[in-house]
């Protein structure tokens, strides 16, 4: 994809309406790739930078799919999906971290992610499955455990290749800093956050496809019960892949059809980039009336006295 091509179109916004009153405005950027890489359709500008946060990690199990991990540790699908995971903390789902640490012979107290609060593990923490991820591939490969988030770490390096490849420009250019679970997460345009999940859904790589099949045949351990990604990917049965990111991040793609879709909230709220989704996926057909219907019911009426509503749409280059 090239950079620094500027696409811009009205945005789109969710407003809160208390009672039918406005009381909140929220403004939403968004832009659909092919896996080409081609804008084709944006709301905003394509061109918006923004950290891509948790949407990235399918691309960060890339480090475990194309290193031979999952077959020296008999990994399963499930296993797969818990390390693509932004996960609630329930006992099925840290025991399926569990299981990735177990199998690769790693201890748990290698984690360095976070103890949420209230909980008594890493396990635990919304971040922990990218983090056995990153730690069973050092382990297979004899890389540093200690200090698996560093950047210099090989599995970091690894990992920075794969999506410097994917998106076609140098490793050097990408513009990091921490996540809040402690790993890298990286800076880009919309329309790159978009042309990832393109090829994501396209089926034109033998270890995405495996992401793939693994988060939507597993969308309990990618989210949890109610979770937006979880609930999208269940309604539509395989026709969408979905993975939200913090501060306004939502990204989908359309599965065999190569075709990707990343939604930044300008200020960062989590109701408003549920909403602007419904709007969009229902505008191009992503998802039927039906199933629009009843994720609307979920994230978009929020009390007896107030709902979300979103107004405008993507606009056609």
């Amino acid at each position: 994809m090239t950079r620094g091509k500027r696409t811009t179109a009205p945005k789109v916004e969710v407003h809160l309406l208390r009672e039918g009153i406005v009381e909140s405005i929220h403004q939403v950027e968004a832009t659909v790739c092919d896996h080409r890489g081609r804008v084709m359709l944006v709301a905003g500008n394509s061109a918006t930078t923004a950290f891509i946060r948790s949407a990235l990690k399918p691309f960060q199990a890339l480090a475990v799919t194309s290193t031979g991990t999952m077959e020296r540790y008999e990994l399963r699908d499930r296993d797969l999906a818990i390390i693509c995971s932004s996960h609630q903390g329930t006992v099925a789902q840290a025991r399926q971290v569990f299981n990735v640490l177990w199998r690769a012979e790693v201890d748990p107290s290698a984690l360095q992610c976070p103890i949420p609060e209230g909980k008594k593990s890493p396990l635990e923490y919304n971040c922990s499955g990218k983090h056995a991820g990153m730690l069973a591939v050092c382990q297979q490969r004899n890389w540093p455990l200690n200090t698996y988030l560093h950047r210099s770490n090989p599995v970091q390096k690894l990992i920075l290749s794969k999506v410097a490849e994917l998106l076609g420009m140098p490793a050097e250019e990408f513009i990091g800093a921490r996540d809040d679970c402690g790993a890298p997460t990286y800076s880009m345009e919309l329309g790159q956050m978009a042309f990832l999940y393109a090829q994501l859904a396209s089926g034109d790589s033998l270890d995405l496809e495996r992401i793939l099949r693994a988060m939507t045949s597993h969308p309990e351990m990618v989210a949890g019960e109610g979770a937006f990604d979880t609930e999208l990917m269940r309604l539509t049965q395989g026709e969408l892949v979905s993975k939200s990111g913090a501060e306004g991040i939502q990204c989908v793609g359309r599965v065999g059809e190569g075709m990707g879709l990343a939604i930044k909230v300008i200020d960062g709220a989590k109701r408003a980039k549920y909403a602007a989704a419904i709007q969009i996926l229902k505008q191009m057909g992503w998802i039927s009336p039906s199933v629009a219907e009843n994720l609307g019911e979920k994230f978009m009426s929020l009390t007896n006295h107030k709902r979300l509503e979103a107004i405008g749409e993507l606009s056609m280059l």
